[in-house]
């Protein structure tokens, strides 16, 4: 008998069936879908409905404000909001797949509301020629649309998302179109949105680099609308034709004619199989083949296709009209003795003790796993949960005695039907068919149940389907805290702490930095301490004015990167002592300040230097600074640019004369300051720049070099290093009498071994000859001999010496000299004998 009552709901369309359950009773009042705009968003989704400003219509009790009103598919109110936007007639509305509410004006500019009637900004425009010619018709789809004006010119915006309005080809009408349909991007040969527009006998398909005349004689075509795969095209004519082609009209797939010329209200596709026609009293479901289904209907409908069937709603109630399916069918057509049918049979019988039930169960044995498979399916396809609980006790009755069958599959579809019988309750309003929901995928419901504030349902469906709950309390810690105004900040943050333990490693920063959008930046403050990350502490810490908090976070995670975002955050907003205060108490950040200034920016380095009291690093920057101004291109030829060289040196030998520790620091400077004077005035004077920065050795041989010897002369009583570096400079010019006079004049403080040493680099053994019987160590004396090969001068001198390593080493020097060898020999044993004796 239950089989029969259930077959009983069903309509026959030539071989296949189709059944109208009931969804919802609407839980609105006094809503008249005629006098109103309609939008409902598929899967399930809410309903958008407001007075349509094209009727006229008696008011009742109620504003003459229109109001634009959303609720769920069970009628149940969400929210609501005056509509006062200029821009002339509301010519169209639709949802988008993020649920979002697109609205069309007549002047082209597009309003985007979200679920709870926020208005989104910022308004879209369609441009120019939208607003000067005024938009009159719109076709939607997924998250794109299609205006035509009133000069019949095409404007599309192929994605809400990225919304970029463009002009598509000039179809050259001189009349309004009949009718419009849109081939979505993803199903055109080139991955552009198409419109098929219904004009005279034959339909125009516009893109916006073309114009192609298809389905000539066809026409005139006053409805079409395109499958949802994109392949099919259902087309009522003007003489009450029902056609349906394919999109390329190559092919004509079945003709059905209608009682009535009158074009339908509505058209639309339910599933691939049939198609809808709905007048003002009158539903047509017409097939392929076979006499069409013929539903009345006392009160206005909208359809709402899916992608396994069609949404049915009026002004009472919400149907859901789809073809039964075929586990369905197996089970519960009159007079079937399927293994499904025979297993549900079986259950009845079991139910009631009778011996009938294995019976049922011997019949069937080989054909059990494909019976509970479609019991299982069956009761996937059900809205009635106790036809479900029926089903699944079948399944799992045959599934006992059947080892095969995979026993992951029954606990999975119970999974899945407590998620969609809970979403279908009409509080929540998501009146979800299995197939949908997979379309849909579980992550997607649940974000749409975030949305619609609805997160109690929410986390408990991701905690039950293991999905990831931290979206779920994020987003509901963000909504309370807007919610939640009044609420003191102390209090508030038990509350929402509470909440977000239950998931470990949610980012308390984020929730913190939406307290601080929310102006509450003392919650925010204290919401940021329970961060562990402080990648992404620190910066919200910043982004609040808690710039200390934030300094001391960051130098703890001991994250350069961190330290240095604070730096120059707090650089950048503070006076310099305020700041010098506060890095100097952290010895990581004052570090890396450090180091950055060195290379970048050594006015603000000093200034800081000065505040802490560290004058030797001042005068070392000063220094580097008088050496990189010496590297100055224009520094050269007596250049101006030496003075404040000087001066900066002056100022660090000043600063290191302070400090007791850098007394010698304090000399070298005085003196560079002192060299570098002498040698800016020997470039002025001699017009050369071929002294500055060179040594003091350099600059008095340069200025022997170049034969003047009075600047010499004052180089040498400055820095008394004149004797030895006259030697080399007169050595360097080979003015050897020179040389020898000026040994004369007295006797060398230096001695005479530079005089040797001068020679002999300049390969002048002759002139070296003169002064090494002038040295007064006999051991000097040996070794210049031998640099010069006199080997029998060096023997003797060495001799004089009396030190045998000497002579060794001086062997050495003439191994290749046999005779030299042996008078070295001669002479040391000569100095072994003498000491053993």
């Amino acid at each position: 008998m239950a089989s029969v009552s259930v077959a009983a709901e069903w309509q026959l369309l030539y071989s296949r069936y189709y059944r109208k359950p009931e969804l919802y009773q609407m839980q609105w009042k006094h809503i008249d879908l005629s006098r109103n705009k309609v939008a409902c968003a598929p899967l399930g989704g809410p309903i958008a409905i407001i007075r349509d400003d094209s009727k006229i219509v008696q008011l009742y009790a109620e504003s003459a404000l229109r109001k634009l009103r959303i609720y769920n598919s069970a009628g149940l109110h969400l929210s609501d909001t005056v509509w006062k936007h200029p821009g002339g007639r509301l010519v169209g509305m639709s949802w988008t797949e993020d649920q979002t509410l697109v609205c069309i004006v007549q002047d082209g500019t597009v309003y985007k509301y979200n679920i709870h009637c926020d208005l989104i900004e910022p308004n879209i425009s369609m441009g120019k020629e939208c607003f000067e010619q005024s938009v009159v018709d719109c076709v939607f789809w997924g998250n794109g649309v299609v205006c035509i004006t009133e000069s019949n010119q095409l404007f599309c915006i192929p994605d809400f998302a990225n919304p970029q309005p463009c002009k598509l080809a000039d179809p050259n009408l001189e009349e309004f179109p009949l009718c419009m349909a849109v081939i979505e991007p993803q199903y055109t040969m080139s991955g552009n949105v198409e419109v098929l527009v219904g004009v005279a006998d034959h339909v125009l398909l516009v893109e916006e680099d073309g114009i192609q005349q298809v389905g000539d004689g066809i026409g005139p075509v006053q409805k079409m609308v395109v499958s949802r795969n994109g392949k099919l095209l259902a087309l009522f004519t003007h003489d009450g034709r029902l056609l349906v082609v394919s999109t390329d009209f190559s092919k004509i797939i079945f003709e059905y004619n209608c009682e009535s010329a009158l074009p339908p209200e509505q058209l639309a596709w339910c599933g691939m199989d049939s198609v809808l026609l709905y007048w003002d009293d009158m539903l047509l479901m017409v097939g392929p083949y076979g006499d069409p289904v013929r539903y009345i209907y006392d009160e206005p409908t909208v359809l709402i296709p899916e992608c396994d069937g069609v949404r049915i709603l009026s002004n009472t109630i919400m149907e859901f009209l789809q073809r039964v399916p075929d586990s369905t069918v197996s089970i519960f057509k009159i007079g079937s003795t399927s293994p499904a049918a025979l297993l549900y049979d079986a259950l009845d019988h079991f139910d009631r003790r009778s011996s009938k039930a294995d019976e049922n169960l011997r019949l069937i044995r080989s054909s059990l796993p494909e019976a509970v498979e479609a019991c299982i399916d069956a009761a996937g396809h059900e809205f009635d949960v106790s036809r479900q609980r029926t089903l699944l006790r079948a399944a799992s009755y045959g599934q006992t005695f059947c080892s095969q069958f995979q026993r992951d599959r029954l606990q999975e579809i119970c999974k899945t039907l407590r998620v969609l019988n809970a979403v279908r309750h009409h509080e929540i309003g998501i009146p979800l068919s299995i197939q949908q929901y997979k379309v849909l995928t579980p992550s997607v419901l649940v974000g749409r149940l975030i949305n619609s504030h609805n997160h109690l349902l929410a986390l408990r469906i991701s905690e039950y389907l293991g999905m990831n709950q931290e979206v779920v309390i994020m987003h509901w810690a963000c909504t309370k805290i807007t919610a939640s105004l009044s609420i003191p900040d102390a209090a508030l943050l038990e509350v929402l702490l509470d909440k977000l333990r239950l998931c470990k490693g949610i980012s308390y920063a984020a929730v913190a930095s939406h307290a601080d959008r929310n102006g509450r930046r003392k919650l925010a403050a204290m919401l940021v301490e329970h961060e562990p990350r402080s990648y992404k502490q620190v910066p919200l810490l910043l982004s609040i004015g808690e710039e200390d908090t934030a300094l001391m976070k960051a130098s703890e995670s001991g994250d350069t990167d961190l330290v240095y975002l604070v730096l120059f955050h707090i650089w950048q907003k503070r006076p310099a002592l305020e700041f010098f205060g506060t890095i100097q108490a952290r010895p990581l950040a004052r570090d890396l300040f450090i180091s950055y200034a060195r290379c970048c920016n050594h006015e603000f380095l000093k200034d800081f230097f000065l505040s802490t009291g560290q004058l030797q690093d001042v005068a070392f920057l000063l220094w580097k600074e008088s050496w990189e101004l010496g590297n100055n291109p224009m520094a050269s030829r007596g250049s101006p640019l030496h003075g404040p060289r000087i001066k900066l040196i002056e100022k660090a030998q000043s600063l290191f004369t302070e400090t007791k520790e850098h007394h010698f620091e304090s000399k070298a400077a005085e003196e560079h300051a002192k060299l570098l004077r002498l040698q800016h005035e020997l470039e002025v004077t001699t017009k050369q720049a071929i002294f500055v920065d060179s040594s003091i050795s350099d600059t008095i041989r340069t200025c022997i070099v170049l034969g003047n010897h009075r600047a010499a002369m004052k180089v040498r009583t400055e820095f008394k290093r004149w004797y030895w570096l006259k030697v080399f400079a007169l050595a360097t010019i080979r003015d050897w009498d020179a040389l020898e006079k000026f040994s004369k004049e007295k006797r060398p403080p230096i001695g005479y071994r530079p005089f040797v040493e001068a020679c002999i680099d300049a390969d002048e053994k002759g002139e070296a000859l003169k002064y090494i019987p002038k040295l007064s160590d006999p051991r000097e004396r040996a070794e210049s001999y031998a640099r010069i090969g006199m080997a029998k001068e060096a023997a003797e001198a060495a001799s004089q010496a009396k030190d045998g390593e000497l002579l060794g080493r001086l062997k050495l020097t003439f191994a290749q000299n046999t005779a030299a060898s042996s008078i070295f020999d001669t002479l040391r044993d000569r100095l072994s004998f003498q000491g053993m004796s």
